[in-house]
């Protein structure tokens, strides 16, 4: 079985379905351009597997910037980081050889996945606080708005918050059903104020949940808009809006995949890891206890607040006023 076959074959039964599908699509092109559409599965062993990434790990960032206009400041071209080769190259191929080997008869060699999968730094948790969530929400509008604080809400990740649509949404059952990483669906219960923002969505779309309102009119090529009229969010329109709105807000060192942290904690304050966990959709519990140190914080603070007896006015005895007063907040 050739690369080529492979990767159309993959892309048949299994990529054409992703929630990011666009994303595997340009991974099978990427793989066939690069190992030649004519060449045997069989051949790719750890040597050529190693030139793979290396390859990858060489490419740049694509540029962001639009052709023709004119920027102030020169473009410092970034490297892609570990995460993304490992997303957009080494864990497709695996996943089309494993799949050759097991199910399609195909004869491939044995490679040893483990060498070839990069390190990735640690996830950082950065949650916002309650004045940074209103100072970035603050900067946005026309319907990107509305998405970025469904995500503050429900820690959902930006693929399924453009993924939704009606289909999955059920009012009557307060409940509505994302697919996340690998397809995988779950079921999500509405909060009153995220029964609220989908409630007042409908009608914009016929299909997708979350639409934004063009600025201008735009004819180019097969992308046509009317200023004024909605379309459905993109993920490309998604991310300049937040780009856009986190320096204008004052808030440093945040991303959008910060919302789904932001949730996260504040969630698990009110109940425990195995709230989070199915909310998070994470199947291992081990990858939702990087948020333990919220519960850890709010048993720091119950300690300091029983370390210290209080008087009749509530007032802990031996703090000055004004940490007394915090600790009771």
């Amino acid at each position: 079985m050739t690369v080529a076959i492979a990767a159309s074959r993959y892309w048949e039964e299994v990529g054409q379905h992703h929630e990011n599908w666009k994303n595997t699509e340009w991974s099978m092109a990427w793989l066939v351009s690069h190992f030649g559409s004519d060449t045997l599965l069989q051949a790719i062993d750890d040597e050529k597997v190693t030139t793979m990434v290396a390859k990858r790990r060489g490419e740049f960032v694509p540029s962001q910037r639009k052709p023709g206009r004119k920027y102030k400041t020169p473009e410092v071209k970034k490297r892609v980081s570990a995460a993304t080769v490992n997303r957009t190259v080494t864990q497709p191929l695996r996943e089309i050889i494993l799949r050759a080997g097991a199910l399609w008869g195909a004869k491939t060699a044995t490679i040893d996945w483990s060498k070839h999968l990069l390190s990735e730094p640690k996830e950082r948790v950065r949650e916002a606080s309650a004045g940074e969530e209103a100072a970035i929400m603050a900067e946005l509008a026309r319907g990107y708005d509305v998405a970025v604080e469904f995500a503050f809400i429900n820690g959902c990740r930006r693929m399924e918050i453009l993924g939704l649509e009606w289909s999955r949404v059920d009012f009557f059952g307060r409940q509505f059903t994302v697919s996340g990483k690998g397809g995988k669906s779950r079921v999500i219960p509405m909060t009153k104020r995220t029964f609220e923002i989908l409630w007042a969505q409908q009608n914009y779309h016929a299909e997708k949940v979350f639409t934004y309102v063009a600025a201008r009119t735009v004819k180019m090529g097969n992308r046509s808009l009317i200023k004024g009229n909605r379309y459905p969010l993109t993920e490309a329109g998604l991310k300049i809006a937040m780009r856009r709105a986190v320096p204008k807000s004052g808030v440093k060192n945040f991303r959008f995949h910060d919302t789904r942290h932001t949730a996260a904690t504040r969630v698990l304050r009110k109940s425990n890891l195995k709230v989070v966990q199915d909310l998070l959709g994470h199947e291992d519990i081990k990858t939702t206890t990087k948020y333990a140190h919220a519960m850890k914080e709010d048993v720091l603070n119950a300690m300091e607040a029983a370390s210290y007896p209080q008087n009749d006015s509530g007032t802990s005895v031996g703090l000055p006023v004004g940490l007394s007063d915090g600790l009771r907040r």
